[in-house]
């Protein structure tokens, strides 16, 4: 949209999410992966003619974004914003909307750990927001966290280099509301950093067929070495 007067009002947004097929495919796409347009009218309970009906309204309204591969559409959120507004209603809400027929985690599960877009969420997410900001890592704004020096020195021991990450238009720490925990964990350029080092370094395993985050052998060393947590 090339002029912000075009942009969908408050109202437009919310009447956007609130309809319970739609909230439920968002819901689907939180954990920062790409589905077909037939596995989003699966999870939400309609035809595939209204799934696209729908769809096309997310698109519209700048909650989706849409790729082609080979014959397949794919649809993901359109970015972080729209993951941590959701989350935060989701906080408000109580819970996550319950698709009707997707195969998915516990709801235990998704509460001990879980992505968030492309963060940490969960018990997890704010057990790690907790000691970063109790070990001085970081601090706490009105709407993000601030590093530290101490916690720039901190992040570099995990071979996590700042530097690129402040130059990103989302944000270095963008505080998260976590809507099981109904406190913060982080979110922004260093909480999707570093949860793909966790990821990567084989701390936390993700769950093939959902947003779910379970913590390996080595994880549980590395948080209480790092982060001085149990898990």
């Amino acid at each position: 949209m090339s002029d912000h007067h075009d942009a969908p009002s408050l109202a437009e947004i919310a009447a956007l999410i609130g309809d319970p097929a739609r909230a439920n495919m968002l819901a689907a796409l939180m954990g920062g992966q790409a589905l077909t347009a037939s596995e989003l009218a699966l999870i939400a309970g309609v035809a595939a003619s209204t799934a696209s009906s729908h769809l096309g309204k997310l698109l519209a309204g700048g909650l989706l974004a849409q790729e082609a591969q080979g014959r397949h559409r794919y649809f993901r959120l359109k970015g972080p914003a729209v993951a941590q507004a959701l989350e935060a209603i989701m906080a408000l809400a109580g819970e996550a909307p319950k698709p009707k027929r997707l195969p998915g985690p516990r709801d235990a599960d998704m509460r001990r750990a879980r992505t968030c877009y492309d963060h940490i969420a969960g018990e997890l997410g704010v057990k790690l927001t907790d000691a970063l900001l109790a070990q001085g890592h970081m601090a706490r704004a009105e709407k993000d966290f601030i590093v530290t020096p101490q916690g720039e020195a901190f992040f570099g021991t995990l071979g996590l280099d700042l530097a690129p990450l402040k130059s990103e238009r989302r944000g270095l720490a963008r505080v998260c509301l976590d809507w099981s925990e109904r406190r913060p964990h982080l979110a922004g350029a260093l909480g999707a950093a570093l949860a793909r080092h966790c990821l990567d370094a084989g701390w936390l395993a993700q769950d093939r067929k959902g947003r779910s985050l379970s913590v390996t052998r080595s994880g549980r060393a590395a948080f209480e070495k790092y982060f001085s947590i149990s898990c």
